[in-house]
């Protein structure tokens, strides 16, 4: 056993148990280091199980250190260290122990090594982000975050069914790949599914997180989803069906951030369209596709949360989040939409970004494998990010038609939450080398080839061009999008009503049938034995032993014949 053993993401989930308990001053430096003690222990560990625990017949491996692991973990202490930088002087204490309990219960998730403890930690996170949603301690938070419950609670059980048929089925806890052939199989990667927003249930992510504070929803955007990737990468690489999911996920991420008003829902939608393009890479399943997955996801995290800080930002100082509310914020907050362009670019994967040399290892991947339609549609879903989150975005909310605004910048720590992150989106598309090193496996790719850039730059400029030119039907209009939450945030909600109408008036019926039935007995009891009654009368004690001698007779009589 290694003298580093101790599980990194229990460094922040009990580390934030005391931030409800220090003093200002040292729940800023509480914030600050407990997500680089935690990223510092995700480096000393060595590769393998350094921790393994026995739970009645098996054996529990809770830090089991990985390439994938590691690069998961690395991407989250970071995400939370900026997270938290961002939400300290703004968030609620509650959000602030939520939030770091969510993030250290998804470190946990990239070093478990059985599906017990990577159970354990799945739920805690589910615990977290409720609770994240929740403290934005508005109405429409409280009720987001109950359905939000309600969709990862449904997800736990079916994972944790699957698991169990799992272990009685292979007799092992063992968090290794596995293949999609048993129902035991499919219900672990279908409660993968639920928590990569996987179809059908893909909206409660546009559901729920626009609803937390701006701190919250830059927390959420970040662990959920990516520790499902993880799961489903270290699970299922190769399952054939991810990839049709994960293109599923591209263009209906795509369509609706296109046609959503407010900024943080169309953000929201495209959280599914990226994580859509990892699912598909990793259905692909090969070396490059897995890199591609990996390595976009690590990338995506920070330029998704820039782009949610810079909503954020925007959100705080006006109040207001609909696209038909905003524009012309350029003039009084530059800095926010700087950073809001830089991070517009870098999910749009263009040249000198993140989104460059990361999310081109995918599409070229599929090219690898001839994989020709599928690598058209990720080319095609390529213009559609650039349109609804690399130009819609920015273009309605800083550069539209003037709407009077004039807020000033946000505080000083949400500005350096934002320099850090647009540092790391650019610096990492100029220099990818220090990323793709720390990849599950060796990467031979160079990003900058002339063909590629030549073939992006054009996809890019044609999509802008076509923005432009469709402008009056790109604008958007004080209207609901209506999406598959419906169901159960309308349609099942009226049938449930109406059933329970239903069944009231059934039971108040059947409550009277059986009261006349009651009431009836009660009546033939009192006909008979009441005062006025048949065998309640009162009878001369000669008519009893006349009746006596009778009985008697008739006794002596069957006994004798």
């Amino acid at each position: 056993m290694s003298e580093f053993a101790f599980p990194p993401g229990l460094i922040m989930i009990l580390g934030a148990f005391l931030i409800p308990f220090v003093s200002d001053a040292r729940r800023s430096l509480l914030v600050m280091s407990l997500p680089i003690l935690t990223l510092a222990l995700v480096w000393l560990l060595p590769d393998g199980s350094n921790l393994q625990i026995g739970f009645l017949d098996y054996s529990l491996d809770p830090v089991r250190s990985s390439t994938e692991g590691r690069l998961f973990a690395t991407i989250f202490s970071i995400m939370a260290f900026a997270g938290g930088l961002y939400a300290l002087k703004q968030a609620r204490t509650i959000e602030l122990t939520a939030a770091f309990v969510y993030a250290g219960a998804a470190v946990g998730v990239t070093f478990a090594g059985d599906l017990i403890t990577l159970f354990i930690f799945w739920e805690i996170m589910a615990l977290g982000s409720t609770l994240v949603i929740w403290a934005a301690g508005t109405h429409s938070a409280y009720r987001a975050s109950m359905r939000y419950l309600l969709v990862h609670l449904l997800g736990g059980v079916i994972l944790m069914s699957g698991i169990v048929a799992y272990v009685i089925e292979t007799g092992s806890t063992q968090f290794v790949a596995m293949t999609a052939d048993s129902t035991a199989t499919w219900l672990i990667l279908a409660g993968f599914l639920v928590n990569a927003g996987a179809p059908p249930l893909s909206a409660w992510i546009a559901d729920a997180y626009p609803e937390a504070s701006p701190s919250g929803t830059v927390f959420l955007s970040a662990f959920t989803t990516k520790t499902a990737v993880f799961a489903l990468l270290v699970g299922f690489p190769g399952t054939e069906i991810l990839i049709w999911i994960g293109l599923y996920m591209v263009f209906y991420g795509i369509i609706y951030a296109l046609l959503e008003n407010d900024m943080r829902r169309i953000l929201a939608y495209s959280i599914v369209n990226q994580v859509g393009f990892m699912v598909t890479a990793i259905g692909i399943g090969t070396e490059m596709a897995l890199n591609g997955a990996a390595a976009h996801a690590f990338a995506h995290i920070i330029y998704k949360a820039l782009l949610l800080m810079s909503a954020g930002s925007v959100l705080m100082m006006t109040g207001k989040r609909k696209c038909t509310d905003l524009g012309g914020l350029f003039q009084s907050m530059p800095l926010t939409a700087f950073h809001g362009i830089v991070g517009a670019l870098a999910i749009s994967a263009f040249p000198f970004t993140s989104g460059f040399v990361t999310k081109s290892l995918e599409t070229s991947a599929a090219a690898h494998e001839g994989l020709a339609l599928v690598w058209m549609l990720l080319l095609a879903a390529s213009a559609g990010v650039f349109l609804h989150a690399g130009i819609k975005f920015p273009w309605f909310v800083f550069f539209q038609k003037d709407s009077g605004l004039r807020p000033p910048e946000p505080p000083v720590n949400l500005r350096m939450a934002m320099w850090i992150f647009s540092f790391l989106c650019i610096a990492i598309g100029i220099y990818p080398d220090p990323l793709y090193a720390i990849l599950p496996y060796a990467v031979d790719y160079q990003p900058y080839t002339i063909d590629h850039l030549v073939t992006q730059l054009q996809l890019l400029l044609f999509a802008g061009f076509a923005f432009f030119v469709m402008l009056k039907m790109m604008k958007r209009t004080l209207t609901i999008s209506l999406d598959f939450d419906w169901f159960y945030r309308k349609f099942f909600k009226e049938l449930t009503e109406e059933f329970s109408i239903h069944a009231s008036v059934a039971q108040k019926s059947m409550e009277r049938r059986m009261k006349n039935r009651v009431e009836s007995i009660i009546s033939n009891l009192y006909r008979h034995h009441g005062p006025t009654g048949i065998l309640s009368r009162v009878l001369s004690t000669g008519s009893m032993v006349m009746w006596v001698a009778i009985l008697l007779c008739l006794y002596l009589l069957s006994y004798y014949f």
